[in-house]
């Protein structure tokens, strides 16, 4: 990205902070925006850059505990004390994109990138994506009837090419909203989430977009890299097509693996 397009994107986000005072934390607005701007500090900055981890940790909400004085119903005054600390987040975004805008003039935009982009990393990734795409099909043999099946076969592959120990399975907690996210797979040496969909009709391949697009947003403030695998029995007919939009995100590989 050029430093000009760098600061410009920063800007707009920041403009768009005096708008956002006005709304409700986790409005589909004040949603947006997060996303927009994890995804743009994660870009500009990497995952490893005190930005980026600052940005992603705010909770937009007050911290501590609040004691009614008594003179306001509970319920107005807890609202009006969670509010308060949205607008305090805010404040606090504000400078996080602010300053960002002076290191990228300080330093240059080719000098402020923190990321974990490394050799053996890639490596380990592309080891995954093999495994997945030569042998997960050849194990089942009889047509699953729901995701565990698939899921277990999975780990039985990750376990037979000696990934045993350096993944985790359903035991990492993201929470991002007022959702927890659980992740089927967990590499955590080097930051990568494998999750499985399983496609089973066509009311399922339009709702598993729908969670792709919405673990994206969750996983990457954890992760830098995301691998979706989507077992399908027969559903999909326009592969190009269901993966469009998807796999523009930097870090992501979605494999589909046709029954």
């Amino acid at each position: 990205m050029k430093e000009s397009n760098a600061t410009s994107e920063l800007k707009k986000l920041i403009t768009k902070i005096d708008r956002l005072e006005q709304s409700t934390r986790y409005s589909a607005e004040h949603t947006k925006w997060i996303s927009d701007t994890i995804f743009l500090l994660e870009d500009i900055f990497g995952r490893n850059s005190r930005l980026f981890v600052t940005f992603a940790n705010l909770k937009w909400q007050p911290s501590g505990s609040y004691i009614t004085d008594g003179y306001e119903e509970p319920q107005q005054a807890m609202e009006r004390w969670m509010h308060e600390g949205y607008l305090s987040n805010l404040d606090t975004a504000r400078g996080l994109l602010e300053s960002s805008i002076e290191q990228i003039k300080r330093k240059g935009i080719e000098n402020v990138f923190e990321g974990k982009n490394t050799p053996k990393e890639s490596s380990e990734i592309l080891k995954i994506i093999s495994i997945v795409e030569n042998k997960l099909r050849k194990l089942i043999r009889k047509t699953p009837n729901n995701e565990k099946e698939v899921q277990e076969a999975l780990e039985n592959l990750f376990i037979g090419a000696n990934l045993d120990g350096d993944f985790s399975r359903e035991k990492e907690r993201i929470l991002y909203s007022t959702k927890t996210y659980i992740p089927d797979f967990v590499f955590k040496k080097i930051d990568t989430v494998v999750e499985l969909k399983f496609c089973n009709s066509a009311t399922k391949e339009k709702e598993i977009i729908d969670e792709i697009n919405a673990d994206i947003v969750a996983y990457k403030t954890e992760y830098a890299n995301l691998i979706f695998i989507v077992y399908d029995l027969s559903i999909i007919r326009d592969i190009d097509q269901f993966k469009n939009n998807i796999e523009a995100n930097e870090n992501l590989f979605l494999k589909i693996i046709k029954h």
